[in-house]
C-alpha cells in the first residue's frame, strides 16, 4: 500500500506526539480515515483528542494501526483476538518493567533512584533510564527536566 512507503521506523525524537490528523494518519496506514475511527470506537488504536475532540495520532499510533492491520489480514485474527493480544502484549511490557524494578532494588550497592517531575521515586539499574508510565512517553525516554532530577544514592560504609 502507498502509505506505506513512509518510513515510520526513522529516528523521531518524540514517538508519542499526537501529530497527525485522522487523514494524515490513514495515508501512513495504509488505510480509509472510517478504519481508524472504528478502531478508536473498539480500544484498538486510541488516539490523543485536541480541545474541540478531534483525534490526533502519534507515530507509535501509527505503528499500532499497522500492526492490527498485519493482524487481521495476514494472521486472519478478528478484532476481538487482536484487542486482546494487544492488552496482553501491553500487560507483558508492564510486567517487564516490574522484573527490572524489582532486580534493581535486590542489588545492594548498585540501586540508583530517580525522581520524576510527578514526585515519584523509581529504583533503576546503573547506566539505564527509568520508563515512563504516563501516555505520551516513550520507553526510555526522558525530558530534560527529568534528567536533571535523577539522584544517586549509595551507602556509607
Amino acid at each position: 500500500m502507498a502509505g506505506r512507503d513512509v518510513r515510520l521506523d526513522a529516528d523521531w525524537s518524540r514517538d508519542d506526539e499526537p501529530v497527525f490528523v485522522i487523514s494524515r494518519a490513514a495515508e501512513l496506514a495504509g488505510m480509509h480515515p472510517q478504519t481508524l475511527r472504528q478502531y478508536d470506537r473498539l480500544g484498538l488504536v486510541t488516539p490523543s483528542r485536541t480541545s474541540g475532540r478531534g483525534r490526533r495520532y502519534s507515530r507509535r499510533d501509527v505503528v499500532q494501526l499497522i500492526e492490527v492491520q498485519r493482524l487481521s489480514q495476514e494472521e486472519g485474527i478478528n478484532l476481538a483476538g487482536i484487542r486482546r493480544i494487544l492488552a496482553l502484549e501491553s500487560e507483558v511490557r508492564r510486567l517487564e518493567h516490574r522484573v527490572e524494578l524489582l532486580a534493581a532494588a535486590a542489588e545492594p550497592g548498585s540501586r540508583i533512584f530517580t525522581a520524576a517531575l510527578s514526585g515519584d521515586v523509581v529504583a533503576v539499574r546503573a547506566g539505564q533510564r527509568t520508563r515512563r508510565g504516563a501516555r505520551g512517553r516513550a520507553q526510555g525516554e526522558t525530558t530534560p527536566a527529568e534528567r536533571a532530577a535523577l539522584v544517586v544514592w549509595r551507602p556509607q560504609r
